[in-house]
């Protein structure tokens, strides 16, 4: 697949995205994004919350001193000659605030093929800037950078907002390329690789898209010879609705059954009680041995799809 947008373009679909005022269906979002990529139909997916980052410094009349929290304490610190405490003897008495940004991340996805990782993954932060603590603590001053920038017991506040939310543009993912970039011989995401290929083999292949019910977290790091490792995750559009479901783990034949189906129906689609065995565990690992032995015993409520993939999980049990 060629790529979606230029640079020059997805500058401008960033500054877009940016300018608008978060709304909670986040209609605006949608139009903008149709607007620059009209052959894709995104939809919202899902949002993950309570993370918070580094914020800015302000002074105690709310006057701003820096956004970037960490880089005024090591331009502070240059400026003192890396003397913390004349950077503490400067800053005493001037009842500095440190804030940090609140936010959430909202996910939104669109199917261009039948292949499970064939759609686009657009991520949108919506962040807000609210107090969070007293820069320096008079009775614990912190003796070097970190400490300063990132206390292990600071001096909190309330967490009063500080700015109004806004909404900031993370990425634009082609999730077919980013898979593609996995490497396989790291174990979890071999899993990866698996999870995506027995998607295709299970009944809900027929039911609808992989994004219809899965959206995937990236995440980039460094390995020990500073080359960036891509790592991803499948996160379940689902799983807070199915976090409750009252599994019995001693249920056999058609009380199982039942249950299999009553998960499934939660979930919107067959098959799901596999797919969460396999990611996050919310089907606990007795119901698949459970099965197993109803399989052995002639119960065959199973589908012949979920009937094989349970049986190769059984000789090979994995998780992602």
């Amino acid at each position: 697949m060629d790529a979606l947008l230029d640079a020059m373009q997805l500058q401008s679909l960033k500054t877009e995205l940016e300018a608008l005022p978060p709304r909670p269906h986040h209609a605006g979002i949608l139009a903008v994004v149709q607007k620059y990529l009209p052959a894709y139909r995104f939809d919202y997916a899902l949002n993950r919350g309570g993370w918070y980052r580094l914020g800015g410094v302000i002074g105690p009349d709310g006057a701003r001193l820096a956004q970037d929290l960490e880089a005024w304490a090591e331009t502070e610190l240059l400026d003192c000659a890396g003397d913390m405490e004349v950077l503490l003897e400067r800053h005493a008495d001037a009842g500095l605030l440190a804030t940090r940004l609140s936010g959430r991340g909202h996910y939104f996805v669109a199917a261009y093929g039948a292949e499970p990782s064939q759609f686009l993954q657009l991520e949108i932060e919506e962040v807000q800037e609210v107090l969070d603590r007293q820069l320096i603590d008079p009775d614990h001053a912190p003796s070097d950078l970190s400490e300063l920038v990132d206390p292990i017991s600071p001096l909190t506040l309330p967490a009063q907002p500080v700015g109004a939310p806004a909404y900031r543009f993370r990425r634009l993912t082609d999730m077919q390329q980013a898979l593609a970039r996995l490497p396989a011989a790291l174990p979890g995401q071999s899993s990866m690789r698996r999870f995506l290929e027995e998607w295709v083999l299970g009944s809900v292949a027929k039911q609808g898209h992989f994004c219809d019910h899965w959206i995937v977290a990236l995440r980039e790091h460094q390995d020990r010879y500073r080359n960036t490792v891509l790592a991803a995750t499948p996160t379940s559009r689902h799983a807070r609705k199915l976090k409750s479901f009252p599994w019995d783990i001693e249920l056999r034949g058609v009380r199982l059954a039942e249950q299999i189906q009553a998960f499934d129906r939660a979930a919107s689609h067959t098959g799901a009680w596999y797919s969460h065995l396999v990611v996050g565990a919310l089907t606990p690992r007795a119901i698949a041995f459970a099965l197993g032995q109803d399989i052995e015993a002639g119960f065959s409520y199973l589908p012949d799809a979920e009937a094989g993939l349970l049986k190769r999980w059984l000789a090979s049990p994995y998780a992602v």
